[in-house]
């Protein structure tokens, strides 16, 4: 249950092979009509919580478009175990005040780069240190959020986080929309990657609750069981 913690909706679009990207790395797998649903969803949730690589692959603004929000900002939350991102970054950089960014790393992160991302805006960038790990532990971070106010968040991850936060029972929500394409290929990455589940009382399940065809998208919703 998400009482100590955010109510999270896991949103992506992939390919009917499942792949998210191409091995050349192009993501854009949304119909025109799918983005106007998705920046919907964006206005409605607390935060959006991206991982590190793709901060440094697409320097993603993280915004709003088509929708005014009725409540509150919209933060931005990056799961940056080591610190990696960039300073010139878009998520610290542009209208901070209209979407403040969270940086989730861990107690091993270097003070020197702690100091320099936070005097980009000290008002509107926090840092927060999710356990002694080589890796941010999620459900620190989660529950950390959730003491900040951010009830509702929209995870936009990679394959690799995606897994993570399905592996620590983060998730209660599924958004998938499906591109009529096929892009193969074995290094492509797709919705879930990581280690992988290994028998069938490790199986994350849900239950489809929604269709729909948006643009040359069909929408699929689902609530875990």
């Amino acid at each position: 249950m998400y009482q100590n913690r955010p109510y999270c909706i896991l949103n992506a679009a992939m390919s009917i092979d499942g792949k998210i990207a191409s091995i050349s790395g192009n993501t854009e797998l949304s119909s025109s009509e799918d983005w106007i649903r998705v920046h919907k969803l964006r206005s409605e949730v607390d935060g959006i919580v991206v991982g590190i690589n793709t901060i440094i692959k697409d320097d993603p603004k993280l915004r709003i478009k088509y929708f005014d929000r009725k409540f509150g900002r919209l933060h931005r939350i990056i799961v940056d175990s080591n610190l990696k991102i960039p300073l010139d970054s878009k998520v610290l950089t542009f209208e901070t005040n209209l979407y403040p960014s969270i940086i989730a790393t861990t107690e091993n992160a270097p003070q020197s780069k702690i100091k320099k991302i936070k005097s980009i805006d000290p008002n509107n960038i926090r840092i927060i240190k999710c356990g002694n790990n080589k890796r941010v532990d999620l459900t620190i971070m989660t529950n950390k959020l959730k003491n900040l106010g951010i009830n509702k968040i929209l995870l936009e991850g990679g394959g690799t986080l995606n897994f993570s936060m399905l592996k620590n029972k983060l998730v209660d929500e599924l958004i998938i929309a499906i591109s009529p394409v096929i892009l193969g290929g074995k290094d492509a990455p797709t919705l879930v990657d990581g280690t992988g589940f290994g028998s069938l009382n490790e199986f994350i399940k849900f239950f489809l609750i929604k269709k729909q065809l948006i643009g040359n998208n069909l929408v699929l919703w689902y609530k875990i069981k």
